[in-house]
């Protein structure tokens, strides 16, 4: 029975659901009430950015179904991109539009607001569904294990190493006021190598590490040279001895290529003369100068952001595009050729979408399985970068984006927000992206360039008016960290059991602490966990590797209702439904089956008496449960 004019993510109304191949057809149905006395209706699309030539559809009767009238209409789509439609109905009481201005749901409006989006995407290019499948690890390679103190000489630039691991990280600027992250600590690849066990005992299928090329800064965002292992880090044969050892223990490396820009401090700009042979600062005639856009030389350069030591390249340099994707031995090919499974690409809105296309080209030629995933913060589906609508989904550039929407949504969720601004978050997300795009998200709550998950959920805002002397060695006092604590399961409970794969930002599972950078970056408490979130993390891990329908099953949203959020996730005959309770009060929820068994094993579910009506759970305050259910009514949760 319909109950709407129009909604965009019921395929009565719009089918496929979400994004479209291109080539393929959408149908699109009005259901108006027959009191609206519509006459026509049309469906008005245009291709993004081509408004000019926007296209009416008029939508055919097919006749009544109860008290509303049946249109109808199909759209071919052309080619890959976006599209903006919205519908015109004629009435006995005059012209009304349906578009976004009501969320998904279309009502007939006098006023044509937002209008609704459409995806289109190259159904032939396919996407490595091994990432969204699995659980990835994130680490910060100088803070995660080192094997002993390294020397503090024999690097391009100078570095100071700290003896002591649990040392607070430099903060404090120099003279020149400047804060110069040439602080380490001396973690090793070999370091991570022998911690491969641990990371298997998570169940990690997906290493992804920061910078690991030389580099001044600690960071090594500001590359000092492509094709060379910072020596701290180890040497060639430690990284391709990583990777042949991670694989054997069914886990692939991901490495972060910073390819918008290098190190003021590098074989190619050479700005301190560290480097042998002469560098764009240094000579016209290097063989680098073209890489770099010079007002005046050597001074006056363009920069990421205006820090001059990250000196921004250019990418249509012949020579740069060569050395970094399409040579026989660049960038790309080299490490991957020695181990690496996939890209993260740095800044990704700030290169452009040919040059993406590039790096996944030659990537899948490497590896036809290869990952190519972005640095993106907002919707990757209209992006707008530089005035230049983005096309990361359209079909060979990216195959996922770091899901910094599903973090945000998370992190309002716990902290008060409603589960059903959550869920229309979430559901925006898939209706945008296309379906193997969605399932294959990386899923954050925390990275190296945000605050730590834990001091986030301690919710104290007082800590931002103080000094960073004060926040630098701050740690959460004993009541506070409790409730952080309750959030946090609440939080990566959210995370793991969403589309994608959830990535754990290192030491997040041993509950680190720390607020901005440099804070956040601090060194793996080996040794000193906390105990508790650990073992909360080991469950949570292998409930979600254990489940097929967590890994890769569709998602349903069954309540949402103020602080209390219940979705299901179910592929084949397995379904399982996640149950969570923001609130700080008991909560019963019904759950559309006959039987459930909680997987996180944390108690709190009672069957009904009359189990064939469904199961009846009990919340406890601020509590989740993930829950294996056996009689699912599918229908029930199809409609829900």
């Amino acid at each position: 029975m319909k109950d709407l004019i129009f909604n965009a993510r019921d395929e009565a109304y719009k089918r496929p659901y979400g994004a479209a191949e291109a080539g393929g057809t959408v149908v699109f149905c009005l259901y108006p009430e027959r009191y609206h006395g519509v006459y026509e209706a049309s469906l008005f699309i245009a291709e993004d950015g081509n408004d000019r030539e926007q296209r009416r559809i008029p939508l055919q009767w097919r006749g009544l179904e109860g008290c509303r009238d049946h249109y109808e209409g199909v759209y071919t789509v052309p080619r890959p991109g976006l599209y903006w439609y919205y519908f015109r109905v004629s009435t006995s009481h005059g012209v009304f539009y349906i578009s976004r201005g009501y969320g998904s749901k279309g009502e007939m409006a006098a006023e044509l607001s937002a209008r609704f989006q459409l995806t289109a995407y190259d159904g032939a290019y396919t996407v490595p569904r091994w990432f969204g499948e699995g659980i990835t690890y994130n680490i910060f390679p100088d803070r995660f294990r080192r094997t002993g103190v390294p020397p503090e000489d024999g690097y391009p630039a100078e570095r100071h190493v700290h003896k002591n691991w649990g040392d607070v990280p430099d903060y404090r600027p120099d003279k020149r006021g400047e804060i110069l992250n040439n602080d380490f600590f001396g973690g090793s690849l070999r370091g991570i190598t022998e911690k491969l066990d641990y990371l298997a005992s998570l169940r990690v299928s997906t290493l992804y590490l920061n910078p690991i090329f030389e580099a001044f800064s600690n960071h090594r965002y500001d590359t000092g040279d492509y094709k060379k292992i910072d020596p701290m880090l180890g040497t060639e044969e430690d990284f391709a001895t990583l990777c042949a050892e991670a694989a054997e223990r069914g886990i692939r490396v991901m490495l972060d290529g910073v390819f918008n820009h290098t190190g003021f401090d590098s074989r190619y700009f050479n700005g301190r003369g560290h480097y042998p042979g002469q560098g764009a600062y240094q000579s016209k005639d290097s063989p680098y100068f073209d890489w770099f856009d010079f007002q005046e030389w050597p001074d006056k350069y363009s920069s990421w952001w205006g820090i001059y030591t990250l000196p921004q390249v250019r990418e249509d340099s012949p020579a740069y595009i060569d050395y970094i994707i399409e040579g026989e031995d660049s960038v790309i090919r080299h490490w991957l050729r020695l181990g690496a499974s996939g890209w993260r690409l740095d800044v990704a809105d700030e290169l452009p979408d040919w040059f993406i296309q590039k790096i996944d080209a030659v990537v899948k030629e490497e590896k036809p399985d290869g990952l190519v995933l972005g640095e993106v913060w907002e919707d990757a589906s209209n992006k707008v970068a530089y005035d230049e609508r983005r096309r990361y989904f359209q079909g060979g550039e990216l195959d996922s984006v770091m899901n910094y929407p599903l973090r945000e949504a998370i992190l309002a969720f716990v902290t008060g927000g409603t589960a059903e601004h959550f869920a229309e978050r979430i559901e925006t997300l898939r209706e945008n992206y296309p379906h193997d795009i969605f399932y294959n998200l990386m899923n954050i709550i925390g990275t190296h360039d945000t605050p730590r998950i834990l001091s986030v959920l301690g919710g104290e805002p007082d800590v931002w008016e103080m000094d960073r002397d004060y926040r630098a060695y701050h740690m959460l006092p004993p009541g506070v960290l409790e409730g952080a604590k309750r959030r946090l399961r609440l939080a990566a409970v959210l995370q793991f059991t969403m589309p994608g794969s959830p990535c754990i930002y290192y030491g997040d599972e041993a509950g680190m602490q720390g607020y901005e950078d440099p804070f956040n970056r601090r060194t793996y408490p080996w040794g000193k966990e906390d105990p508790e979130i650990l073992s909360f993390y080991r469950m949570l891990c292998e409930t979600r590797d254990g489940s097929a329908a967590l890994r890769r099953g569709d998602l349903h949203f069954i309540r949402m209702d103020e602080g209390v959020l219940v979705y299901a996730r179910c592929v084949g005959e397995e379904c399982v439904i996640i149950a969570v309770n923001r609130e700080g009060d008991m909560r019963s929820v019904f759950l559309p089956c006959l039987a459930a068994e909680d997987m996180l094993r944390g108690g709190g579910a009672y069957t009904c008496e009359n189990g064939e009506s469904g199961t009846q759970v009990i919340l406890e305050p601020e509590s989740a449960m993930i829950l294996r259910c056996e009689g699912v009514m599918k229908e029930w949760c199809r409609n829900h």
